[in-house]
């Protein structure tokens, strides 16, 4: 029998994806602590609130045993003094062997987190600084994508304009509106789970969808929107990338926004049903775009299908996917013959070459 290890889970954070890193979280504790799992890890955990404050072990590890992930309680008497931080106090470097880091979205998914730790010389899960950075930001990932000639839908970015003026969001409009096809979808360049984008058909929605975009991040990106299928894969491994069976989401909203990537009334079909061409069209570029980013550990990468073309579009890499009850990495992974306790361990397992 193998010493068993000690797995750190990093989760919460201060980003606007705070509660889904929760429910990511408990996932990923609950196939820890699974009869496959109990015998190999023991794990400590450290929740970040909404404040920054970071929580010792036992505090954190009472949040994921909890059903209720908008516990707020533990927030309100979390508070520190501006100025003040704490991690360095509550980070219990020596006892961790390998960290699993579930920070979706700012300081977490754009390689911050990553950064830290990296400072402990202690193996985790996941990607690195460059492509977790690089796969967080819209704006530079494109920009590779385009000089690789890998397929995307048209689009345009906006970095550096005051959007608090009228009259720069009225250029901007019409500047969107003489290079893009409508619809546009317009995104901040660092977010996650479709916060913050809108769906933009005219020029009053695109004024709109700008000022709610700017809230989140002052560089943005403008896509033209087609009549699209979403398809989904996920990826895993090193040197050597492995890529899942492709999925498909089908929901009856106007396009897979916030509610709708978190709503049990989608329609998951895996395996998507597209062409075998189609199938290893999009593995292939799912791989060379993570080879690109220098993507590794874990990841999942989102397509467009074009209904009227056949056409595939890269959209996105995640590096940090959701792992809660409604999210398309775990599923993908249980269809392609890794179940959540199976699939949690190999990552650990990639992480450490163990």
């Amino acid at each position: 029998m193998l010493e068993k290890k000690c797995i750190g889970i990093i989760f919460g954070g201060e980003s606007n994806e705070h509660y889904i890193s929760i429910s990511s979280a408990k996932t990923v504790f609950k196939a820890l602590i699974s009869k496959t799992n109990i015998d190999r890890f023991m794990v400590k955990a450290f929740y970040i609130n909404k404040h920054g404050v970071w929580l010792e072990n036992e505090k954190s590890l009472e949040l994921l045993k909890e059903e209720d992930n908008r516990n707020e309680a533990v927030d309100k008497y979390q508070v520190l003094p501006k100025g003040e931080i704490n991690f360095l106090d509550k980070i219990e470097f020596q006892s961790i062997d390998i960290w699993f880091p579930l920070l979706h979205g700012l300081n977490g998914e754009d390689g911050a987190i990553h950064g830290l730790l990296k400072f402990t010389q202690k193996p985790l899960v996941g990607g690195g600084i460059l492509g977790s950075a690089l796969g967080m930001d819209k704006i530079l990932m494109k920009k590779i994508f385009s000089h690789l000639a890998i397929p995307q839908v048209n689009y345009l970015a906006i970095q550096n304009y005051d959007l608090s003026d009228v009259n720069v969001k009225n250029n901007l409009s019409f500047k969107i509106i003489e290079k893009l096809k409508l619809p546009v979808f317009i995104k901040p360049a660092n977010s996650g789970s479709s916060l913050g984008i809108s769906k933009a058909k005219t020029k009053s929605e695109i004024f709109k969808a700008l000022e709610k975009a700017w809230e989140i991040d002052s560089r943005i990106v403008i896509e033209e929107g087609l009549d699209v299928r979403e398809l989904e894969c996920g990826i895993i491994g090193n040197l050597k990338l492995s890529v899942s069976e492709i999925g498909e989401v089908c929901y009856s909203t106007d396009w897979y926004d916030y509610d709708s990537k978190y709503s049990m009334a989608n329609q998951i079909i895996i395996p998507a049903d597209i062409d075998s061409q189609i199938s290893k069209q999009i593995k292939d570029i799912a791989i060379r775009s993570c080879r690109a980013l220098n993507v590794y550990g874990f990841a999942r990468v989102d397509f467009f299908l074009e209904k009227i073309s056949n056409k595939i579009f890269l959209n996105e890499i995640n590096t940090i996917p959701g792992f809660t009850s409604n999210s398309m990495f775990p599923m993908l992974w249980d269809a392609s013959g890794l179940n959540i306790d199976q699939l949690v361990a190999k990552l650990i397992y990639i992480s450490s070459d163990l």
